[in-house]
């Protein structure tokens, strides 16, 4: 074809969500480990990748890595009865800092390149918020939105918009203020040209449920309601055909020559719930009787006055995704795109569950680094098989070295930046496999020591009961509750309603 013989400026690009940003821990911090700019270090040279810098503070909203790791710095491997005032303060104490940094933020990114940048990835958009939010809708919400102080208030009040604001416009040029995701990836291709462009959104379609524990359905005004609008959870899957297939006619007007969309995972694989049986009963494989939030053990959980979800209503959710992949699949069909299979390789290393896809979803490479680095080779038995899992991540106290998880961060509900290389690997040969030119293979060597997480956790993370329990502020606390808990008004941020 003929296209296949042009040179193009940009060789790769991104619109999405946070899986496309590099969303992990609760917060947007290195978008140079997000899984696109992990892809643009294969082409050699390494691909230009211009992308916006979040390490202030430890990212937005919140880092809860760099969060325990300050904890534990100050109070060790535990925090003891005597040091749960200091340490609340502590903790308090640094989430205003955090929070008045990012509110009080109002300048232009220094430095910002005269195009948009590679990666237009947003955490938190919907299918539609990426050609309704623009750079003067997120100043307008803010402006009509004030920021609150309080105890009962800890993380930076609309984030999400923040961050858009610093995305989509990050010199604040007048010209530039009505750029939604679409404009932007327009005006990158007309710079030259764009090669390969991930589309990586829908997740956000349907994550409230999760996040929220409810099931609320879209209603018939959805494509005109960004975010800030909506009061639903999920999306009805004829909904989410009717927005995915307004988003690729306006992608395919483009005529990129490689459009890459992905598959989903199923809702109940992600560790930001936890499943809990009836009467505490082993589990089976398939599904639990209930899913409630990750710091809530079996012990404590009392269906009558915890939030949760029904196992009827887990399998409606899983039902939901197969559908919403249907859709994906047809429409990129339709259009040309390319479809990667991410929901194949994440169901197959999904602990829980079964009748999953055959898939090999550790690639040899990332094995063999495995084993080179002294805090991971344990994970790797001596049948070659690698003991990474779903699971939330535990670690042991002695040889402070991870012995579950290991694929989700600290939230729950992201990728680590491990995780994320995986997601790497699979659009790396889904992309090979259509055309595209790498030069080079991942470095997972580079990937490891990158991920602190994995290869030096926090000390904390011994203690993950009596972590979880301080961070979510629950009733076991015998002093002080900041507001309705870090833990809850973080994943509040990903609900819809």
């Amino acid at each position: 074809m003929a296209w296949r013989q042009k040179s193009y400026r940009h060789k790769l690009a991104v619109m999405g969500d946070s899986m496309g940003q590099g969303f992990k821990n609760g917060g947007i911090y290195r978008t140079d480990l997000s899984f696109p700019a992990m892809l643009s270090r294969c082409f050699a040279p390494p691909a230009p990748f211009n992308i916006p810098s979040f390490s202030a503070q430890g990212g937005i909203p919140l880092n809860l890595e760099v969060m325990v790791r300050g904890l534990s710095d100050r109070f060790g491997n535990r925090i003891s009865l005597r040091q749960t005032i200091p340490a609340v303060w502590h903790l308090y104490k640094t989430l205003r800092r955090i929070k008045q940094h990012w509110e009080t933020r109002t300048g232009p990114i220094i430095g910002t390149p005269d195009i948009p940048w590679h990666n237009q990835a947003i955490w938190g958009f919907a299918a539609n918020d990426t050609w309704l939010i623009s750079d003067k809708i997120c100043r307008a919400y803010l402006n009509e939105n004030k920021n609150r102080y309080s105890i009962f208030n800890v993380l930076p009040n609309h984030a999400m918009y923040i961050t858009g604001r610093m995305v989509l416009n990050p010199s604040l040029s007048p010209e530039q203020e009505n750029h939604t995701q679409l404009d932007n990836i327009k005006q990158l291709h007309q710079d030259g040209g764009i090669e390969n462009l991930i589309v990586c959104v829908g997740h956000n379609n349907f994550i409230g449920a999760l996040t929220a524990l409810d099931i609320s359905y879209s209603n018939p005004k959805h494509m005109d309601s960004p975010h800030f609008k909506r009061n639903y959870t999920v999306y009805r899957p004829e909904h989410f055909e009717k927005e995915m297939k307004h988003l690729f006619e306006k992608v395919a007007t483009m005529s990129i020559p490689r459009v890459y969309v992905p598959t989903y995972p199923y809702a109940t694989i992600p560790p930001v719930t936890r499943g809990i049986n009836e009467g505490r009963a082993p589990h089976k494989g398939g599904y639990f009787d209930y899913y409630t939030r990750f710091w809530i053990w079996d012990e404590d959980f009392d269906p009558d006055k915890n939030p949760h979800l029904t196992r009827e209503k887990a399998i409606e959710l899983d039902q939901l995704v197969d559908r919403y992949n249907e859709i994906v699949r047809s429409l990129a069909a339709e259009y040309g795109f390319i479809v990667v299979p991410a929901h194949k390789y994440i169901n197959a290393v999904a602990r829980r569950r079964l009748g999953v896809d055959a898939a090999r979803p550790y690639p040899p490479r990332f094995v063999d680094a495995l084993k080179r680095n002294p805090m991971t080779s344990h994970l790797v038995n001596p049948n070659g098989g690698v003991r990474l899992s779903t699971d939330y991540i535990r670690v042991d106290q002695e040889t402070r070295k991870i012995t579950t998880g290991g694929i989700f961060s600290l939230d729950g509900l992201h990728p680590t930046t491990v995780g994320y290389g995986l997601v790497a690997n699979i659009y790396y040969m889904t992309m090979k496999d259509a055309g595209t030119q790498f030069e080079q293979p991942l470095d997972w060597d580079w990937i490891l020591n990158e991920d602190t997480l994995i290869s030096d956790p926090p000390y904390l993370l011994t203690e993950l009961r009596l972590l979880l329990r301080f961070l979510s502020m629950g009733r076991q606390e015998r002093f002080t509750r900041v507001g309705q808990g870090m833990l809850q008004q973080l994943l509040d941020l990903f609900t819809r309603r």
